[in-house]
């Protein structure tokens, strides 16, 4: 008997893996995650592009099958409720990541199943199921492309952009369970998906908005492939590994498939999956948290001299450069990539966890007194910085102040992870934050009940449909 491909063992552990095969925290941090993502959905209405996607989707008409958080009482294709629901959930940047394969898989996985079980007619469990599964198989494929003596994703070199391509792929099998596909024809979804799967991250250098569509385009990508595979649709069962497979076509042939295959099933991933506290490139977390230290400790940002950030040497190109542009951006989408903007957010006091939506809008962008600030940082690389990373993002904060005094603080490991874990409180409080004076707080008061009963819920439209008709708007002027 022939050896199974990768995709053939990865489409045999997920038929085979059962809810009852979940680990309680993986069961746990699935119901997290999606409180996460309808969160996040709800939260990105202030964002014009948001409301682009929606009516774009509305536009296109066809089957009533799913509902688009903010998109009205009237459900869309399945497909499209993911694209919306995928776009929605990566826009703010606010999303989850995996390390060190610097994955934000929940933005893909998550809408492609909702929308799929609202399809499919299935129930809370079988939807937490298929989404522990389909984030399994999106962190895997991303680490078969990490290359950890280099310490970088070979996907990043390339241009691409991880999250959509893996999520693509991950979100497929999420869906195909839902909608009722045996091994074979997972293997067919990832298979099919591998064509859809796509990405390209020039706009983390030099900008565009295109990057918020990638997690929907991923989402949609993933229901699209399992819904044409169950209508007889196939793929190649060499997809990842073949002469001209996946590996080939976006990691130039340069894999490590063991990572596909190491201790799967027995060894989850989905709960070492990083929360963002903070929403802003991941990079910038740390930071953050170091200059609140300082604060903390007594340093006063009105007697500041001059600021040096040490962060690891691969992420100075996002958060750091061209120092000109970080220390002066124009709108609350580059602050979110901005490290000088994050050293002046946390001296002068974030809001949420630390830092919120609230302090990252076009006018605190150009605020003088912040811009004060950020004319004294410079970011440069930290060599114990750069060892650590990318199993975390850490940060070395020197500051002088006008009496020539030096403060200095570490902060070596992100909240959010494993090592500094949000609390089910401190979740809860982001989702609160997130659905501010946008869900009524009766309502988001039962989402969050029924989240955390997400696997008692008998179909999974009575926890979408409310999340769909509450009002939206774009008001802030965030671009």
């Amino acid at each position: 008997m022939a050896e199974p491909t990768l995709g053939g063992t990865l489409a045999e552990f997920a038929a085979g893996t059962g809810y009852e095969a979940l680990p309680p925290d993986v069961v746990d941090s699935v119901r997290q995650r999606v409180l996460d993502v309808l969160g996040l959905c709800v939260a990105a209405h202030r964002l014009p592009t948001s409301e682009a996607i929606v009516g774009y989707v509305r536009d296109q008409g066809g089957a009533p099958q799913a509902h688009v958080v903010g998109g009205g009482p009237a459900r869309v294709p399945a497909a499209l409720a993911a694209l919306a629901n995928g776009v929605l959930a990566h826009s703010l940047d606010y999303d989850d990541t995996h390390l060190p394969s610097v994955l934000h898989p929940s933005a893909s996985v998550v809408p492609a199943a909702l929308a799929a079980a609202e399809l499919a007619g299935a129930d809370g469990t079988e939807t937490v199921r298929a989404i522990a599964v389909g984030l399994e198989v999106c962190v895997r494929i991303g680490m078969a492309g990490y290359d950890a003596e280099a310490g970088n994703s070979l996907f990043f070199e390339h241009g691409q952009h991880a999250t959509s391509i893996c999520g693509a792929l991950g979100g497929s099998v999420a869906a195909g369970l839902l909608l009722g596909l045996d091994a074979a024809g997972l293997l067919d979804c990832l298979g099919v998906a591998a064509s859809m799967a796509s990405g390209v991250i020039e706009s983390n250098r030099t900008g565009g908005t295109v990057k918020r569509l990638h997690c929907g385009w991923a989402a949609h990508s993933a229901v699209t492939a399992a819904d044409l595979v169950r209508r007889g649709f196939t793929g190649p069962p060499t997809v990842l590994e073949g002469r001209f497979g996946f590996f080939q076509a976006f990691l130039h042939g340069r894999s490590f498939p063991e990572e596909i295959t190491r201790g799967l099933g027995t060894e989850w991933t989905v709960p070492g999956i990083f929360f963002k506290p903070y929403p802003a490139n991941h990079f910038t977390h740390t930071a953050v948290d170091a200059a609140r230290a300082l604060r903390e400790q007594g340093l006063d940002p009105e007697r500041v001299e001059r600021l040096v950030l040490g962060v690891p040497a691969p992420v100075i190109r996002t958060i750091g450069q061209p120092i000109e542009v970080k220390r002066a951006p124009e709108t609350g989408y580059q602050a979110q990539f901005s490290g000088p903007y994050a050293v002046a957010t946390g001296l002068l006091g974030g809001s949420g966890l630390g830092a919120g939506l609230a302090d990252y809008t076009d006018e605190l962008a150009r605020d003088p007194r912040r811009r004060a600030l950020m004319a004294k940082v410079d970011v440069v690389p930290d060599d114990r910085a750069t060892e650590i990373f990318p199993a975390q993002f850490p940060a070395v904060l020197t500051a002088v102040d006008t009496d020539g005094r030096r403060w200095r603080q570490e902060v070596l490991t992100n909240r959010g992870g494993p090592d500094r874990p949000l609390t089910e409180e401190e979740l809860g409080r982001k989702f609160r934050d997130n659905t501010a004076g946008r869900l009524p707080e009766t309502v988001a008061a039962k989402v969050a009940e029924q989240v955390r009963g997400l696997t008692g819920l008998a179909h999974m439209s009575e926890l979408l449909r409310p999340l769909a008709e509450f009002e939206t708007g774009t008001g802030d002027g965030r671009e």
